[in-house]
């Protein structure tokens, strides 16, 4: 029989916990015993696991004796001060957050792209931003074929990546306008239903936000590329789930559009949808739930010498986020 491990899922109660109990379900990790860890007003609720429910403790600092692999989901600061004390129980650590993404001890891992950086690892793994995953996926079988040098993005980013109450807000102002009544907002500094806000995360004072920043400083550890230069707008929309981003992306070398969707059409983890005389193309509507990203709308770049654009489009809470960590567990 092949080994089980003891796993737990710190943040089990938010949007991407309540994922990575549903994926490492459906993928059948070998899961011997599920540890469900949050918040004190969580613990006592139960969630779903393989047939029976499993209840939510409190987080401490004794939650990880026994533990394989603890995958984290709840902050940077929880991070912070429990994947350590995860770490010095014996686990494995496989951090969403943003707080070791650029730490120079701790892989950044995309499987797809750089699974073999997880031999590296020194109790600590980190996920990196959803964006920057989403767009990499289409863009790292391009690297490969014709060698990067810069990207100008935008992002189309949906409310779920903040979380279960952005969901809510964008419900409860879509209702309220519906019916004539004035829209609430507690969550985003502006209403968004019918709206888009280009503001994600807080300013820099170079005038691009944190999220931003993110796909430059991060694609340069997961492609092993400390020159990577990328432009990016990250824009929050009126959508639930799933990110979309529009790439133009210059690369070393001549390319062309047939062999782009050769290579894209290969690429594990991602699927070519790009039929625009039948109006088939990535739409956030129809990746969501899906494991797989999908990249469209390729097309010789007006503007950049060697370069293209493209559409890609994915499930944060599972490519972005969830199903993202547990593939780096199995690689564990």
């Amino acid at each position: 029989m092949s080994r089980q491990y003891t796993v737990a899922v710190v943040g089990a109660t938010g949007a991407v916990g309540v994922e990575m109990i549903k994926v490492l379900e459906r993928r059948n990790f070998p899961v011997g015993k599920l540890v469900l860890l949050a918040s004190a007003r969580s613990a006592g609720k139960t969630l779903p696991f393989k047939g029976e429910l499993v209840t939510v403790e409190e987080l401490t600092e004794d939650s990880f004796v026994g533990v394989d692999i603890a995958l984290f989901s709840a902050g940077s600061g929880i991070s912070r001060k429990f994947a350590p004390l995860a770490v010095k129980s014996g686990a494995v650590v496989v951090d969403n957050s943003s707080e070791f993404r650029m730490d120079p001890d701790v892989p950044l891992v995309v499987p797809e792209i750089n699974g073999a950086d997880v031999k590296l690892h020194k109790g600590i793994l980190a996920n990196p931003n959803c964006t920057t995953a989403i767009t990499l996926m289409a863009l790292n079988p391009l690297h490969q074929a014709f060698g990067v040098k810069r990207v100008i993005a935008s992002s189309y980013q949906a409310v779920s990546g903040t979380g279960a109450q952005a969901i809510a807000e964008l419900r409860s102002q879509v209702e309220a306008i519906a019916g004539g009544r004035p829209a609430e907002k507690s969550v985003y500094p502006h209403q968004i239903a019918f709206n888009v806000l280009p503001h994600i995360d807080s300013f820099l004072n170079n005038g691009y936000t944190k999220e931003e920043m993110k796909m430059q400083n991060e694609a340069r550890r997961i492609l092993h590329l400390p020159d990577f230069k990328a432009s990016v707008t990250c824009v929050r929309v009126p959508v639930y789930r799933a990110h979309s981003i529009a790439v133009t992306a210059e690369f070393d070398r001549p390319v062309s559009v047939d062999e782009a969707r050769k290579v894209l059409a290969s690429a594990p983890g991602l699927e070519l949808v790009d039929d625009p005389a039948k109006n088939s193309y990535p739409l956030p509507l129809y990746v969501a739930e899906k494991d797989d990203c999908q990249v469209g709308r390729i097309r010789i770049d007006c503007a950049f010498e060697n370069g293209l654009a493209f559409w890609v489009a994915g499930d944060q809470l599972l490519k972005g986020a969830a199903l993202n960590a547990v593939q780096i567990a199995e690689l564990i």
